[in-house]
């Protein structure tokens, strides 16, 4: 599904296999971050167009909860052909809407298709478990059964990964889905509708509905929806959560965060700041895993210089570049947000030994901020507690690994840490006594794979079983257990 700069068209929603145009008659723009130049319109959906989605999806839970698991899981299978067939257009997609460096848009891609993968799996996960002679002649069984139409709600800085974290999964279970993709991305997500249909998939399983406010609070206060996933801000995690958990839904809403790096006194200079920079700048700082902010333990004078070299060699431009890092934030009053933060930063006192508005001069037409850098950081000045979701990086100094973990326990977040040492004490201490959910160890972006969950800890996470792995099957799932006697 190509579009080109001069497509003025306004995408369609995906309900019950067909494309059809919002009721709203609403839109918004959509451009390309790095140029500013209009892709395409997205529509503001209303909640008339939720019900239609979610009468679709009921409709078809009817007959695919009854689809035998094995039959699902084919579907996935060549879906997964299919997103591999499509892997670079998919990639240039990514770069397209949301901005960032091709070569990270591709990575991205393949991690989505890894969770296609898991969700091949459905005929193993679903396995129930059995136990004979619980009691004399008495026998216990557990099955997992879905729980119907589930809502997706998702962000601008993953289009591709996080809609695979949740759709796949839950339908391969049985459900089916209403997906509500960010108005900044929305173009991909058609796309991934369109394959998924090419791939057999039942009309109404998978439904697509644009918008903004209406179309979240729409699905949070529908009676047919049984489960709600989101990930998004903070603020709205929170708000998505309390509303759809008292409308009695399951919720899991993944938040906001502000990741530390400790960087011990014995840590390989050259290998910490490369990870560093990596998950500071890559994806101009716009994930929920980014490293913004770096704890300095003892007199490191020699990895703060060298990590302001390599800010300074930083290739900052267009995503199509391969040769670049740092690509565009994705609106400008995003950038704004950020340049209030630089303001207030320096109001409270942090040293700006890298300042990235010198670049935005260069790169007039899009949404660039350079590579920021603020040192000498303390635990109470704003930068160093709000997630900032550009390329800002704090340092903070620390005295020893027990000031660096209490910087850590402070933060409000705890979606991952990571340190670098290659000392067996101090690995085992941060292992121990980091308060966050994924950790690194010399590793910069410490994200799981399909397999494990996505653990977030504290204001990084509302609800109680995470995306993917088990925590991802057990929210899709729900269980009935039997208990048979066999002496009559």
């Amino acid at each position: 599904m190509s579009v080109t700069k001069n497509d003025t068209a306004v995408l369609k929603n995906f309900i019950n296999g067909e494309w059809v145009i919002s009721a709203s008659g609403q839109t918004l723009d959509v451009p390309n971050p790095a140029t500013n130049e209009l892709l395409i319109k997205v529509p503001v959906s209303s909640k008339e167009d939720v019900n239609l989605a979610v009468a679709a999806a009921k409709e078809s839970f009817r007959t695919w909860k009854n689809v035998p698991v094995p039959k699902r899981a084919r579907v996935f299978y060549k879906y997964h052909h299919l997103l591999t067939e499509n892997h670079e257009e998919l990639a240039r997609l990514i770069v397209q809407e949301n901005g960032k460096a091709y070569k990270e848009a591709y990575g991205e891609v393949q991690r989505g298709i890894e969770c296609v993968e898991f969700a091949c799996g459905a005929p193993t996960l679903m396995m129930g478990e059995t136990l004979s002679g619980i009691a004399e002649d008495i026998d216990s069984e557990m099955f997992r059964y879905p729980l119907g139409v589930v809502g997706g709600i998702t962000p601008f800085n993953f289009p591709m990964m996080v809609p695979l974290w949740m759709f796949p999964l839950a339908i391969a279970c049985g459900n089916t889905f209403v997906l509500k993709p960010s108005e900044r991305t929305p173009i991909l997500a058609n796309r991934l509708a369109e394959l998924f249909a090419e791939a057999g998939a039942p009309k109404g399983v998978l439904n697509v509905v644009h918008g903004a406010h209406d179309v979240v609070n729409g699905l949070i206060e529908h009676k047919d929806v049984a489960a709600i996933s989101f990930v998004g801000s903070q603020p709205v995690a929170k708000y998505v959560y309390e509303r759809a958990a008292r409308e009695g839904k399951r919720v899991q809403a993944l938040s906001g965060a502000k990741n530390h790096h400790i960087v011990m006194p014995d840590a390989d200079i050259e290998k910490a700041v490369q990870h560093v920079m990596s998950a500071t700048f890559g994806s101009a700082g716009q994930r929920c895993m980014a490293c913004s902010a770096v704890v300095v333990v003892g007199d490191n004078e020699a990895f703060v210089a060298a990590l302001k070299r390599e800010a300074d060699k930083l290739n900052i431009g267009s995503g199509m570049d391969e040769e670049v890092l740092l690509t565009p934030v994705i609106r400008k009053e995003h950038r704004d947000k950020a340049l209030g933060y630089i303001e207030k930063g320096l109001e409270e006192g942090a040293e700006l030994i890298r300042d990235g508005r010198k670049e935005m001069s260069d790169l007039p037409k899009g949404n660039f901020l350079g590579p920021t850098i603020f040192d000498h950081v303390t635990p109470e000045m704003t930068i160093a507690k709000d997630e900032i979701f550009a390329p800002v990086l704090s340092l903070l100094r620390a005295q020893n690994l027990d000031e660096g973990l209490d910087f850590i326990r402070r933060s409000r977040y705890g979606n991952g840490a990571t340190i670098y040492t290659n000392n067996a004490k101090a690995i085992r201490k941060f292992r121990e006594e980091a308060e966050a959910g994924m950790l690194g160890i010399n590793v910069g972006v410490p994200a799981t794979m399909a397999f494990f969950p996505f653990s977030g800890w504290k204001d990084s996470f509302y609800g109680d079983l995470h995306v993917n792995g088990k925590d991802g099957l057990n929210f899709y799932t729900r269980k009935k257990m039997i208990t048979s006697r066999f002496d009559a």
